[in-house]
């Protein structure tokens, strides 16, 4: 029996375990990653991902990608309600967003004045392999039909033992750390004895994957999903490729006893030909996929060296599209985390801001999906959720006498928030102030910040830590375009901004002190954690 030790093990290769392998590779941190399937999601399930997710894969490098494989979406526009498809004039129809806001609060000025990206219509099938090639490409150690057999924590972190599915090879390996992205039926986070706090469920569904041609119907008139509300076959019909694939989602009751096996061919075929309004389509059941519209979060995202992340971590009903994307933020939030802890000598201690930071976002996203589910809409702007929401940790520096609302959506450089986007000219090309963050920590200063430079420069050799630093003004290297990078920052001439490498604002100032490096590096005392904050 062959052994193996790694910095980082991660058990689940669906968007979550994925999205961990590339934010490690980013932050050069080795890992493993197993997955129990045979390959990426052949079910298309997420298809939403927000301006946040987005974010980050224009981070890396997959964004352009991302947007060409759900291109087969980008005509999709809204949600209606039929009685069947068939007989509907599309084109006089209402259309909502999704989560049951008005399309424009979706679209239009206010994501591009927050943000250098816009969200993306793409189906997990088509996102995952996106995201696989680039770890393989990367280099990344990714085994697909792997299972995990058993794993125990000891001193030096995680022992556990792994069995290839088609061989039936068993292997012991060793890790720092452990990400667990197994799903909402985690066998790491059973084994484990962590909790589901229940926040109720809304009904079971199953998932119909199938095939028909149903361009003559929809073109011209594409929608994200249809409400289907024929008494005979009432659901929800999703578009995976607006031409020939299509999902129907619809209600079943376990409590009474039925299954899956309660839904044979015949009956899907027969539902969906209901469903559509054509009793002779030609219809070919692709996969058929039960799930739970529930809300749930796990009482702990961490035991000592593993930790849980995406749905392993919490389960949130489908309205408004925050479940795949909140797992994704989960684990680029963790990845400079570890890599601060194996690389830079950061205090472990780091690592508990992860449940500190993600687990309250992750109840305040699957409290808008429910409010969505029961009312319609939330009672906060969809953004919110998915970029507008602020940690508090300690490894934030917390300003005093500043309101953190979530009633409005403002990125503003409060730390804790997301850093705010400006454009720039840089080296003769425009970009965004998000584009300048990702690997490393960030500080940013006003054109009479000089001194802020040698500053980061001074604490960069000190600590050993990589510190990107840029000096805005009006005509220098890192040019302000718009002339608003203060305002946008909330700081003036002589301030600065540090900012972390999952681009989140960790302190600012705009005091004239005397010793700058020595600020910086009580700031960092702070931000790594080898201090408490005052």
């Amino acid at each position: 029996m062959s052994k193996k030790q790694i910095p980082v093990f991660i058990v689940g290769g669906g968007l979550t375990g994925l999205s961990a392998a590339l934010c490690l590779a980013n932050q050069n941190i080795s890992y493993l990653l197993i997955e129990r399937h045979a390959g990426t999601s052949i079910h298309p399930r997420a298809n939403g991902m927000n301006v946040r997710t987005m974010e980050i894969f224009r981070e890396l490098d997959i964004e352009k990608e991302i947007r060409a494989a759900g291109e087969v979406l980008g005509k999709s526009n809204g949600a209606i309600e039929v009685k069947v498809l068939a007989e509907a004039d599309l084109n006089g129809l209402k259309r909502i967003a999704p989560n049951g806001h008005p399309l424009k609060t979706l679209i239009g000025e206010q994501v591009k004045n927050i943000s250098p990206v816009t969200g993306c219509a793409c189906s997990q099938d088509q996102s995952e392999p996106v995201l696989l090639k680039k770890a393989q490409q990367l280099g990344g150690d990714i085994r697909f039909y792997t299972e995990l057999i058993a794993f125990e924590q000891t001193t030096a972190g995680i022992q556990a033992v792994i069995r290839d599915r088609k061989t039936g090879q068993t292997e012991t390996l060793y890790a720092e750390y452990m990400i667990a992205a197994d799903g909402a039926k985690s066998q790491v986070r059973q084994a484990l004895g962590i909790e589901f706090t229940e926040g109720g469920s809304f009904g079971h569904h199953i998932n119909i994957y199938f095939q028909a041609d149903l361009r003559e119907l929809v073109e011209g008139n594409e929608f994200i999903l249809c409400n289907i509300t024929n008494p005979e076959a009432p659901g929800v019909l999703l578009s995976v490729n607006n031409k020939d694939r299509w999902c129907f989602h619809v209600v079943y009751h376990p409590e009474k006893g039925e299954s899956v096996d309660d839904f044979p061919q015949d009956r899907c075929i027969d539902l969906i030909r209901k469903a559509i309004g054509l009793a002779n389509l030609d219809v070919v059941i692709l996969s058929l996929l039960p799930w739970e519209a529930a809300s749930r979060l796990a009482d702990l995202y961490q035991v000592g060296s593993v930790f849980l992340a995406g749905d392993a971590a919490h389960v949130m009903p489908p309205k408004g599209a925050y479940g795949a994307n909140t797992g994704i933020q989960d684990v680029h939030n963790l990845a400079w985390k570890l890599a601060a802890v194996l690389r830079d000598g950061a205090n472990p201690d780091l690592l508990t801001t992860y449940e500190q930071e993600r687990k309250p976002v992750a109840q305040f996203a699957a409290n808008q999906s429910v409010l969505n589910l029961a009312n319609g809409e939330g009672r906060v702007h969809p953004l919110i959720p998915a970029i507008g929401y602020s940690y508090q940790s300690d490894a934030i520096v917390s300003e005093e006498n500043i309101e953190i609302r979530l009633d409005e959506l403002r990125l503003d450089g409060v730390p804790g928030k997301r850093a705010p986007h400006v454009w720039c000219s840089y080296r003769g090309r425009r970009i965004s102030t998000i584009d300048l963050l990702g690997k490393n920590f960030v500080l940013f200063t006003g054109d009479k910040g000089e001194e802020w430079l040698h500053a980061a420069s001074d604490i960069s050799i000190r600590l050993e830590i990589p510190i990107q630093a840029y000096q805005i003004s009006a005509y220098g290297e890192l040019a302000d375009i718009d002339n608003n990078w203060n305002e946008a920052y909330g700081i003036r001439s002589e301030g600065a901004v540090l900012i972390r490498p999952d681009g989140f604002v960790a302190w600012r100032t705009n005091g004239r002190m005397e010793n700058k490096a020595e600020m910086l590096a009580e700031v960092f005392q702070q931000i790594l954690c080898h201090r408490k904050p005052t």
